[in-house]
């Protein structure tokens, strides 16, 4: 019997999403079938694979010479959070762009084919929504242009339901809703805090528009700007490639399986930076996972 120990990395993490993580090169199914089989337990519990994982959780995995061979060290370059026939709904690092902007950048797009390539999972990959370069988390990635044009009326007609983590300077309200018209369009931002630290707040964010940059032109509006994006207001972060907004959960309603909720982990230079500001990251994951 293998035993596993959950870290910060992982938490919030879908038990499939962790198994698959460990043994990227298993085939498409095995982590669910471990799973479905009775070979997984959690804290010493039999677990789904949608269950979501908490710092400190316990994994235990029944040996077998099939399993030992698929497991690594290294994590595989694309973290997967979810995947089906249609979509695979991806961790983005902060820092990468979605697209190439210029010669020989890397990008989300092109590392997720790569890797789709890599291992030779036939597809062509279309993102359904986007994230800014700096901001981390969440993003659905289908695998066809059919499965775009189904997961695009979907976001076009009804949003994503997301819920973003931004530090932010100084003190707001506790709670507040934004409506100031972004682009001369009408525009909605829903906030609260959830933990304060020195001069700064850690919110849980729900835009309910989806205007550019509505997140952070809306707090930035306020006098509350996210910490380390320059373009508006929240000053340099020289030692994080982005700034600090995480694209947390994302409700992802998929016609053959129903509705399900998919959660990024924090990236660990997130944690710190709050850490840093006088958030801990203990505090700061067990507040998030109420969040889920």
């Amino acid at each position: 019997m293998l035993t596993l120990t959950i870290t910060r990395q992982d938490h919030c993490r879908r038990l499939e999403s962790y198994l698959r993580t460990l043994m990227p090169s298993s085939p498409f199914g095995y982590a669910r079938k471990l799973i479905k089989n009775g070979a997984v337990k959690l804290n010493g519990s039999t677990a789904h694979a949608d269950t979501l994982l908490a710092n400190s959780d316990e994994i235990t995995l029944k040996e077998s010479g099939s399993s030992i061979s698929f497991m690594t060290t290294a994590r595989p370059q694309l973290d997967i959070l979810y995947e089906d026939a249609q979509i695979a709904v991806v961790n983005k690092p902060p820092g990468l762009p979605m697209h190439r902007t210029a010669e020989h950048e890397d990008n989300l797009v092109d590392a997720g084919q790569a890797y789709m390539t890599l291992r030779e999972t036939s597809c062509k990959l279309y993102p359904v929504n986007r994230l800014d370069r700096g901001t981390s988390g969440t993003v659905i990635l289908a695998k066809s242009s059919s499965s775009a044009g189904i997961y695009g009326r979907q976001v076009k007609e009804a949003g994503l339901d997301k819920l973003y983590l931004a530090l932010v300077l100084g003190i707001p309200d506790k709670s507040g809703i934004i409506t100031e018209p972004l682009d001369d369009k009408e525009s909605e931002t829903r906030y609260r805090i959830l933990l304060q630290g020195n001069n700064s707040s850690l919110l849980a964010v729900t835009p309910i528009s989806g205007r550019m940059h509505q997140i952070r032109r809306h707090l930035s509006s306020i006098g509350h700007p996210v910490v380390g994006d320059k373009r508006y207001g929240g000053g340099d972060l020289p030692e994080y490639s982005g700034f600090a907004l995480h694209s947390f959960r994302t409700k992802v309603d998929r016609p053959e399986f129903g509705a399900m909720i998919v959660v990024a982990p924090i990236p660990q230079e997130l944690l710190t930076i709050c850490s840093q500001v006088g958030i801990g990251s203990d505090l700061l994951l067990e507040a998030v996972a109420r969040l889920v």
